[in-house]
């Protein structure tokens, strides 16, 4: 039978890659919000949530897709709608862990609703916290030259590359300015970080790198985190890294557990990861504060995909 979906709500921002120069306008009988503020993408939140809103839609990038997740707590509680996402945004990861392509536009979205069998993926979002100011919630959380590189990607958004080409090239960039930059440069020499996984300290000293996602695919199919998995996987990579020209490939293959942990290169899998870092993390491609970090592997939530 078809998914009991009656109310649909959409969340676009007109000012993501794809929107931009396109009419703005609600469908009749949709509920529509391009929220200017966090502030305001709260308040429409609430508004979806008392109309009965079960279906939100999510016109933008990855940052739209963050600060909808974000405000859903305060809005629906225990009880959040369905999602869906549409590729609109210069990058769009978790569109693309979800297999939702250029293809998967509104009208596609919503004649899927009310199909005999529409598919629904669970995924399960990252939660930042920090003491100071109030939780994030998305799929990516780096530091070190994760956080340099993303820096990077708005000069290749600058060339034209969006999506999966973007993430391709922003990854070579920082490889390259790692392997062929002085030895004492930012790249190598790292960030200092304190770092505990399910309560358990980790090896101490400088990060090259720290990535956490709960994504199961990335593009290209790069395997970082290594073997494809639930949960929160996590790659933590001592500074300077040592032999990065031999590891990267290694690394980016998904092999080559044993081998890369005792060069400073780890993965793991965790319900909890606890930081100390005094330099900027980046969250979905947004930069934050760094400081005393909880990272939370949170509830599953149902997504709406092609």
């Amino acid at each position: 039978m078809a998914l009991a979906l009656t109310k649909v709500g959409v969340v676009r921002n007109p000012r993501s890659h794809a929107n931009r120069g396109r009419a703005s306008g609600a469908p009749e009988g949709l509920y529509w919000a391009e929220p200017e503020t966090p502030r305001a993408l709260a308040e429409d939140m609430r508004r979806f949530a008392e109309a009965g809103v079960d279906l939100v839609v999510i016109d933008g990038g990855d940052g739209t897709v963050r600060e909808v997740l974000s405000a859903l707590p305060a809005a629906y509680g225990a009880r959040p709608p369905v999602l869906a996402v549409l590729a609109s945004g210069k990058t769009n990861v978790l569109a693309l862990d979800l297999g939702a392509g250029p293809d998967w536009t509104l009208a596609e979205v919503l004649r899927r609703v009310g199909t005999d069998a529409p598919s629904l993926k669970s995924r399960a979002p990252l939660e930042v916290s920090w003491a100071d100011q109030p939780p994030v919630r998305g799929f990516i959380l780096g530091l070190g030259a994760f956080a340099r590189a993303t820096q990077m990607s708005k000069a290749v958004h600058r060339m034209g590359a969006y999506h999966s080409l973007s993430v391709a090239l922003t990854l070579t960039g920082a490889a390259l300015g790692t392997l062929f930059d002085r030895k004492d440069s930012p790249w190598r020499r790292g960030v200092q970080a304190t770092v505990a996984l399910d309560g358990a300290a980790q090896a101490s000293g400088p990060r090259f790198v720290l990535i956490a996602t709960a994504l199961k695919r990335l593009p290209f199919g790069l395997k970082p985190f290594g073997p494809l998995r639930e949960g929160m996987k996590v790659l933590d990579v001592d500074a300077p890294p040592r032999g990065l020209l031999g590891a990267l490939p290694v690394v980016l293959a998904g092999r080559g557990d044993g081998w890369l942990a005792v060069r400073g290169y780890r993965r793991a899998l965790a319900d909890r990861l606890d930081l100390r870092v005094d330099e900027s993390i980046v969250i979905d491609g947004e930069v934050f504060p760094g400081g005393e970090i909880s990272v939370r592997l949170g509830a599953p939530l149902r997504f709406l995909a092609p």
